[in-house]
């Protein structure tokens, strides 16, 4: 548990993971979905993602 604890402390992926979700949900978004009402919220996730996931990884890389 201490080595997955260390990967998290890590900013790089801590941000970096975020970053790739965020990225698949914008390109899906994009690509796929035509309905505006729609794209924009799943940006409004993205963004939340992006934004929050980092925060909750270093809260949880502090408790392990």
């Amino acid at each position: 548990m201490s080595q997955s604890a260390n990967v998290f402390r890590s900013p790089v992926v801590r941000w970096g993971m975020p970053a790739m979700t965020a990225a698949i949900i914008v390109a899906i978004a994009f690509l796929v979905v035509e309905d505006q009402t729609l794209r924009l919220a799943m940006l409004g996730v993205a963004v939340a993602d992006f934004l929050v996931t980092p925060q909750i990884l270093k809260r949880a890389a502090r408790s392990a």
